[in-house]
């Protein structure tokens, strides 16, 4: 009787220890770190061997160490590490030898460097990072460089017979190596080679189910992010990135959150902090929430933990996958006042915003309705301000390929704040702004990938009112705005236009 009694205190025991841990089955606790990463310029510039670059990266390894600590102290099942945050980033082909460890295929390999760290050779910071998830039972995804060697019959094996790659590993909550990605679209990076296929990598969690990883430019493009979303109905997303903010369409939390709104989708991103480089910007993003750090202030580090909803289940049936975005925001969306047919011409100028050339017409009044065309693309607003304070606004559109390191065909309407008192500085990179809005702005956009975003003074994040398709256009209100506005924006993609 007693020891039926002492098994079932026990029973009860773990049964608490396992709720305690899981928590709300309908809401697990993520955290991502934007780290202010440790330089080796002489690393960068010059090879500086094996011993010297395990010297630089135990540095950076040292912070993460008290991260996970720290986001497992806080309940955190996942944790998220950014782009080159081990390592760095302006390096040569020659120079990134010494970092470079080879990353065995998870799905091949079942493995824990930290039970097994002699399996592989040269895999010391694969063996810190599985005993860092080990030891905090915490889920980890980090970024580092990765080895292949391809010689022999391979034609596109480079000469020195190695593929070095932007790589994402995933290690579970008991240090097994369960994800392996290999970033797709490389963005100004040398050092490293373009996969010859595309991989199209998940891994699945006890706690919230499948995620999706793909890394920073990579979100910009089709493949393999937008194809994750549609074929493999992925509604979670962990995003390594090293962003450099770029106002005022793509400041980092203000696509990482458009992205999230867009697909209807949780989305953790961690982003490297370097203000000196405009490199800040880290979240954890939900469709209808942000918990997010942007502060090219100062040279902190910074950990956000969060509680996320998991995602009802789906079905990864190719078949019934979604063809676009869906946001939860697009019931009955409508804008007051605003037509869809071409309003009294205005007096429209160009500028350069970003590199494109758009077409612009003023705001001069503190109420009205306004249209502007570039192409096919006419985008129309309904607005009224207050607190003015003399500030400029424009509204602007462009229908094209974007000129910059890759050409990428958009659809853009933006309502922005112009840097100055005259309408050439629309478009310029601005973050403070004090006129307040209310307002609707859509387009008769021909894609359905269209990113809607709302950026307020000091970069900070505006949740729209109301997002979605009417009537054959996109559109995006807000009403009650706190705060100045920078900008609103419909960012549309026309993946099948972009030149490779």
């Amino acid at each position: 009787m007693r020891l039926t009694v002492l098994i079932d205190i026990v029973a009860l025991g773990l049964c608490l220890v396992v709720f305690s841990r899981a928590g709300d089955v309908s809401h697990y606790i993520a955290a991502v770190y934007e780290h202010n990463f440790k330089i080796s310029l002489i690393c960068s510039l010059f090879t500086c061997g094996r011993k010297g670059a395990l010297q630089h990266m135990h540095e950076n390894l040292d912070v993460y160490e008290e991260q996970v600590a720290e986001a497992a102290k806080q309940g955190a099942q996942i944790i998220v590490f950014p782009e080159d945050g081990i390592h760095g980033f302006r390096f040569t082909r020659h120079s990134i030898t010494g970092y470079l460890e080879t990353i065995p295929d998870p799905k091949e390999v079942s493995w824990s460097p930290c039970l097994e760290p002699e399996r592989f050779p040269n895999t010391e910071i694969l063996h810190r990072l599985s005993c860092m998830a080990q030891r905090n039972s915490i889920y980890l995804v980090a970024n580092m460089p990765d080895r292949q060697d391809c010689a022999g019959a391979d034609p596109q094996c480079p000469t020195d017979g190695r593929r070095h790659y932007n790589t994402d590993v995933v290690f579970s909550d008991n240090g097994t190596l369960v994800a392996r990605y290999h970033k797709q679209n490389l963005y100004k990076e040398k050092e490293f080679d373009v996969p010859p296929e595309i991989e199209y990598v998940t891994f699945n969690t006890p706690f919230a189910g499948k995620f999706a990883i793909f890394t920073c430019f990579d979100i910009l493009f089709r493949e393999p992010a937008i194809t994750l979303l549609e074929k493999h109905q992925v509604k979670q997303v962990v995003f390594p990135t090293a962003w450099i903010n770029k106002l005022p369409l793509l400041s980092a939390v203000q696509f990482q959150q458009a992205f999230a709104t867009a697909w209807g989708i949780n989305l953790l991103a961690a982003n490297i902090h370097l203000p000196r480089f405009k490199m800040t910007g880290s979240g954890i993003f939900t469709p209808t929430n942000s918990t997010f750090h942007y502060d090219i202030e100062t040279s902190k580090g910074r950990l956000l933990v969060s509680k996320v909803p998991v995602p009802p289940p789906v079905q990864d049936d190719p078949s019934t996958a979604s063809q676009s975005p869906q946001s939860p925001l697009t019931q009955n969306p409508e804008c007051s006042r605003i037509s869809t047919a071409i309003l009294e011409p205005p007096a429209v100028f160009h500028a350069n915003m970003m590199n494109d050339n758009f077409t612009f017409t003023l705001l001069t009044g503190k109420k009205g309705e306004l249209s502007v065309c570039n192409g096919h693309l006419c985008c129309y607003l309904t607005y009224q301000q207050s607190n003015t304070n003399g500030e400029l606004y424009a509204i602007g559109a462009f229908n094209g390929l974007h000129k910059g390191h890759r050409q990428s065909f958009l659809e853009v309407c933006a309502l922005v704040r112009c840097a100055g008192d005259s309408q050439d500085t629309c478009g310029a990179d601005i973050s403070q702004a004090s006129t307040t809005f209310d307002f609707c702005l859509q387009g008769n956009f021909s894609t359905p990938y269209v990113y809607p975003s709302i950026l307020a003074s000091g970069v900070d994040l505006v949740i729209p009112d109301g997002v979605g398709w009417t009537s054959g256009s996109f559109l995006m209100s807000k009403e009650g705005m706190s705060k100045g506005l920078v900008t609103a924006a419909l960012y549309g993609r026309v993946y099948d236009k972009d030149k490779v």
